[in-house]
């Protein structure tokens, strides 16, 4: 059952680019406990999802920046971006979460990959508090938008752009590259530039983890008005969620990864979340508790 949920409340913090992503490393780390000595024992980046598994047995997903990337142009540039390649196994889990704020496209991904799977290992080790975990359950089906509610999505989000298609539901989606989007999705194009205009116009905005990826969450949180609801998505946003809601997010949208090894083998063959959804992870709704 769809439920109306409460709008964003202005959050009197800073929204400096990497907040989010700092503020829940320095939680996690204040909270691992025995789990803090855990090392990484596999790391795979794929074409699309970039996944490592813990000693612990736990894993954790990101988005792969392919197009973020310009090392992979050739070999010595791209050694320079990866420099540990071969000498992650065994490396400390938490030292490597730290590369979730690195300048490097890939050592961030591997970071933020790693930073979810010590968020999954802090799940099963303690309850939640402060907010509900559920599985099976997408943020759109929890949330009630009347006739005529403006929706700004952030990124290419498909099954989104078919579910407010299907509704009816007046939206349009900021893109940084417009072929990312379908023929019948392009009336909806609003180029990135155009954020300052379009986000505050949200009465729901959907945020693709991938804003987490690239620096750019926090601005687009500045821009939100007090009123409207916003949804952060995507296995990259798979974490620890106090810091989105510190900044008024409504809720999050992640996956938990139920079998690192089978994710990981998927991610090797060129696989992406249609081919582990429901097999080796499952999607997870983050909502704050009143």
């Amino acid at each position: 059952m769809s439920v109306a949920l409460a709008g964003r409340a202005r959050p009197d913090l800073p929204d400096a680019p990497d907040a989010i992503l700092g503020e829940t490393l320095s939680g996690l780390r204040a909270g691992l406990g025995p789990d803090a000595a855990a090392t990484v024992e596999r790391v795979v980046i794929g074409l699309f999802f970039t996944g490592v598994k813990l000693s612990n047995g736990h894993g954790g997903v990101c988005f792969t920046p392919v197009k973020a990337i310009p090392e992979a142009a050739c070999c010595p540039s791209s050694a320079r971006a990866m420099p540990t390649s071969g000498k992650l196994r065994g490396a400390s889990a938490s030292r490597l979460a730290e590369d979730a704020l690195s300048d490097s496209p890939i050592r961030r991904a591997v970071g933020i990959a790693t930073l979810n799977a010590l968020s999954n290992v802090r799940w099963a080790r303690e309850p939640p508090s402060g907010y509900t975990v559920r599985e099976g359950v997408d943020p759109l089906d929890e949330v009630d938008l009347e006739a005529g509610a403006y929706a700004v999505v952030v990124g290419a989000l498909v099954p989104y752009l078919k579910v407010l298609k299907r509704r009816g539901q007046p939206f349009c989606v900021l893109e940084k590259d417009p072929a990312t989007l379908k023929a019948d999705e392009l009336p909806f194009y609003a180029p990135a530039d155009r954020a300052t205009e379009v986000v505050p116009r949200a009465d729901l905005l959907i945020a693709t983890g991938t804003t987490l990826l690239n620096g750019t969450l926090e601005g687009l949180l500045s821009l939100v008005r007090p009123d409207a609801r916003v949804v952060v998505v995507g296995p990259t946003a798979s974490m620890l969620p106090g810091a989105f809601f510190r900044r008024g997010v409504t809720m999050v949208g992640g996956i938990r990864v139920t079998r690192p090894d089978e994710v990981l083998d998927v991610l090797s063959e060129g696989g992406s979340g249609y081919h582990f959804f429901g097999k080796s992870a499952e999607k997870v709704l983050l909502t704050a508790t009143a």
